[in-house]
């Protein structure tokens, strides 16, 4: 504790002349964090400097981080009253976090960042300038001037990132160079307003910003992504998945929730199970009754793990007894859902003698429905 007062005696001083208690902040400085705490100092120092002589609050929003990043977060706290800690509980995603954190905020811009010192905060000043001269949203860009990915991407992630930037500006028409970016500033009425519509699973919070909103004025910064120095890269094939499962959620106007991609993702990874185990227990030497029994409960067993693991992340069954109520549950929904299947394919096939119409048209009902039942009676929230 003295050291953490040590640390922050001249952040106190330095601010004084800013800082008015009682008075709301101009700028809340979101941070959303999950094993950050090898970085938070340094954070907290780089924007100081960066926001001087600017009335600021830091808001971190951690989700239950092993390291205890929330509970360095709270002891500064005790000595600056700049930084504010949410701890979240049970709950993960980085747009949940950033939704709940803008909304904790009461002052009339809000800017959001991640808590790993890639974002360059040299440029929120200036990013604060354009938002009281009007903007509703400013971005920090890695593709215009003054900006690149540095050392923070590698080539292959940079090239996913601007190819899934231009997919999702085709998707919204938003001429944005860079919606990929996690790092922004806008008004706070705007996240008040686009606030209910939002969808706080996924990592792009972002892109459903702009979905949701009317037509924004908005503008760029550019700034240079830096290398991580501490702690490890939350990006992985399931940020991707999401990207893709928001971005039919906002095309098809909601009606396809974020969920149902990735239910149906694994559904299909399902598929290539099956045929993999029934052909194995075929060359094994099992009768194909014997084989296809097996291969129909590996895939639904894998389905059910990786649903667990991934599509209902934020319900996720742990312990031994939940875990196999839940797979017996499972194995009865994707029962019926087999059925339903058969019916509803089997009764577009004799009104309409074309096999794959009639073939689709089961499995998306049959996927309908596991995904339904499996949301209320395996992954419930209680």
């Amino acid at each position: 504790m003295a050291e953490i007062s040590r640390t922050h005696q001249q952040l106190d001083e330095a601010a004084s002349a800013a800082f008015q208690p009682g008075t709301c902040p101009e700028l809340s400085v979101v941070v959303p964090t999950f094993n950050e705490r090898a970085n938070l100092k340094e954070l907290i120092r780089r924007v100081d400097a960066a926001l001087a002589g600017i009335h600021w609050e830091m808001i971190v929003v951690d989700d239950d981080s092993p390291d205890h990043t929330a509970d360095l977060a709270k002891d500064i706290g005790q000595t600056d009253a700049r930084i504010r800690c949410l701890r979240r509980v049970n709950r993960r995603g980085l747009a949940g976090a950033c939704i709940e954190g803008m909304l904790a905020s009461s002052a009339p811009f809000v800017a959001v960042m991640d808590g790993d010192l890639q974002h360059d905060e040299t440029i929120l000043p200036n990013m604060l300038i354009k938002a009281r001269e009007g903007m509703d949203l400013v971005i920090g860009s890695r593709h215009v001037e003054g900006g690149s990915s540095g050392g923070g991407f590698s080539a292959r992630r940079d090239h996913m990132s601007q190819m899934a930037t231009k997919f999702a500006g085709r998707v919204l028409h938003a001429e944005v160079t860079d919606l990929m970016s996690g790092f922004f500033l806008l008004k706070r009425a705007v996240v008040e307003k686009a606030a209910p519509a939002l969808t706080p699973s996924g990592f792009k919070i972002l892109v459903d910003i702009i979905a949701v909103s009317p037509p924004l004025a908005m503008a760029e910064v550019g700034y240079v992504f830096r290398e991580r120095v501490a702690g490890q890269s939350k990006f992985d094939l399931k940020i991707g998945f999401e990207f893709l499962g928001l971005l039919a959620h906002r095309a098809s106007n909601g009606y396809i929730p974020v969920r149902f991609v990735f239910f149906a993702l694994t559904g299909a990874s399902g598929v290539l199970i099956y045929l993999a185990t029934l052909k194995a227990a075929l060359l094994a030497g099992a009768g194909f009754s014997l084989g296809n029994g097996a291969a129909i409960v590996i895939a639904m067993t894998s389905n059910f793990f990786v649903n667990n693991a991934f599509t209902y992340a934020d319900a996720k069954l742990r312990n031994l007894g939940p875990l196999l109520r839940g797979l017996l549950f499972f194995y009865v929904v994707c029962a019926f859902g087999s059925l339903v299947n058969f019916g509803i394919g089997g009764w577009f096939y004799a009104h309409h003698q074309t096999w794959w119409i009639a073939g689709l048209a089961g499995l998306i009902m049959g996927s309908v429905w596991n995904y339904t039942l499996s949301a209320i009676f395996v992954w419930r929230h209680d």
